[in-house]
């Protein structure tokens, strides 16, 4: 395969591995994955009404200590099998199902865009409950070689990944963040408690909201 993000990200699990983690690559761009209509049907019970590859690709993100979202710069956004995957990962947002866990993001682009990228992923993680741990982002232009400079840097961003997992640093920005998150998203849990009884008791367990 040919794609460079696929290969950047190839670099950052690299550096994982060699800091001991097991490692695995969810290609979103070998999936049907329905765009969100908002129809709200999961927030009664968790699934959605599509029967597609979401759940696959949504179990294997379960399974994982650690999370790295990778993506191509299109017109200075991510790609469109990204943004469909995280609008469908709305449920999951709502209800912290990521929570403690870390994460980073990396993107390419030719010229422009990269960085910008690089925080809306990280954003994207933090709506979930991850903890990032930065990211990267390269301007690949016309030089053959760009994405071989970025193999060291890629591959401390892995082993650093790795190493937050293990020592779990805090980070009071995002934690702050995280926490305004909840206030929010707590009103969806509220509102669906008689249906996700198990979900609402489980807020209140982490302190996330009063049990009323």
């Amino acid at each position: 395969m040919r794609s460079r993000t696929r290969r950047l990200a190839g670099f950052v699990l690299a550096g994982a591995k060699d800091a001991g983690a097991e490692v695995e690559i969810i290609e979103l761009a070998d999936m049907q994955i329905t765009p969100c209509t908002a129809c709200e049907s999961c927030s009664l019970d968790g699934r959605c009404v599509f029967a597609d590859d979401f759940p696959a690709a949504y179990d294997r993100m379960q399974d994982a200590d650690g999370l790295v979202f990778a993506s191509p710069v299109y017109v200075d956004n991510v790609s469109g099998q990204m943004k469909v995957f995280i609008d469908r990962l709305a449920d999951a947002m709502h209800y912290q199902n990521f929570s403690g866990r870390y994460g980073c993001s990396i993107a390419t682009t030719e010229i422009s865009g990269g960085d910008a990228v690089v925080g809306y992923l990280n954003l994207a993680l933090n709506y979930l409950g991850v903890t990032t741990v930065g990211g990267m982002s390269v301007a690949l232009g016309d030089d053959p070689e760009a994405i071989d400079r970025a193999e060291s840097a890629a591959r401390d961003l892995g082993r650093r990944l790795v190493l937050a997992i293990k020592s779990r640093p805090r980070y009071p920005d995002q934690e702050a963040r995280m926490a305004e998150n909840r206030r929010c998203f707590g009103r969806v849990v509220r509102a669906n408690r008689d249906w996700r009884p198990d979900e609402y008791e489980r807020w209140v367990r982490e302190g996330w909201i009063r049990e009323e």
